[in-house]
Parts: C-alpha cells; sequence; structure tokens
C-alpha cells in the first residue's frame, strides 16, 4: 500500500520535483521551474500565503488501535516559523480540544493561530507574550 495525501478532503498526488527541508518546519520546492515555500504546522501547510488543512494516511503507522494512536502522552505545539508570541490563548492546566486555537504567533506582519494538535490539558507553558521565537521553538506541551 501506498501513502494517500489529502489537501482540504481532496486526495493528490505529489508533485515529482526538488523539494528540501531549510528550517525546521520550512520547505523549499522547485516544481516544473517554479520555486515555492512551504510552511508546515501541525496539519496545516501553508503555501505562497494560502493555507491548506492536509492529512497523510501512511500504512507504516497504522496500529490495530487506529483510532487511541497519539491520544496517549504528550504533544507539543512548535512555532512554524520565527516571530513575536501575540498571544495566549489558554492558560496552564486548561482542558483543550483537538484543533483548538492555543496560541497567536505574529510573523511577517501576519498573525497565526497556533492550534492544540490533540485534546488534552495544558501541563506546560514555554512562553509568555511579547517574547521572540524562532522556528521549532516549544511554546507548550499537552497531556
Amino acid at each position: 500500500m501506498k501513502r494517500v495525501i489529502r489537501i482540504d478532503g481532496e486526495t493528490v498526488e505529489p508533485a515529482a520535483g526538488s523539494v528540501i527541508e531549510t528550517e525546521p518546519g520550512v520547505w523549499s520546492a522547485i516544481v516544473d521551474g517554479a520555486s515555492y515555500e512551504a510552511r508546515v504546522a501541525g496539519d496545516e501547510i501553508t503555501i505562497n500565503g494560502r493555507r491548506f488543512h492536509f492529512e497523510i494516511d501512511d500504512p507504516r503507522r497504522w496500529t490495530r488501535r487506529q483510532g487511541v494512536a497519539g491520544a496517549q502522552g504528550r504533544a507539543t505545539v512548535h512555532a512554524s516559523m520565527p516571530g513575536k508570541v501575540v498571544r495566549l490563548l489558554v492558560a496552564m492546566d486548561a482542558e483543550v480540544t483537538a484543533g483548538q486555537a492555543v496560541v497567536v504567533v505574529e510573523a511577517m506582519k501576519m498573525q497565526n493561530e497556533l492550534k492544540a494538535p490533540r485534546a488534552g490539558r495544558v501541563a506546560k507553558i514555554h512562553v509568555k507574550e511579547n517574547d521572540s521565537v524562532t522556528a521549532g521553538t516549544v511554546l507548550l506541551v499537552i497531556e
């Protein structure tokens, strides 16, 4: 079986071309002679200012208990690019749902809501409002 990639619910085939990761969460792609920058955060990808939701079904990651996979343990929310923490939308010990906005980071004059990768409780907040962050910085931890 092969991987299935869906963007905004529609199955897509990966484009043939050169793709490299230039920094954590940032990819550079050259497809048909055109250059693109893609920024990945959680289950969203931003290409040329347009944001898309994506899913990857990878048979190598399937388990017998598919619905439970990833539901235990810690999950982290990372800064997808360098920027400044504008707002914390949750507090310590707050219960969050999967996909809930938890922090707002301003980068390149745009405010980006970062979302919880899964439901849980906010166990640790590593930043405060007005902190500068680099790409890949752990902002908070969800248990």
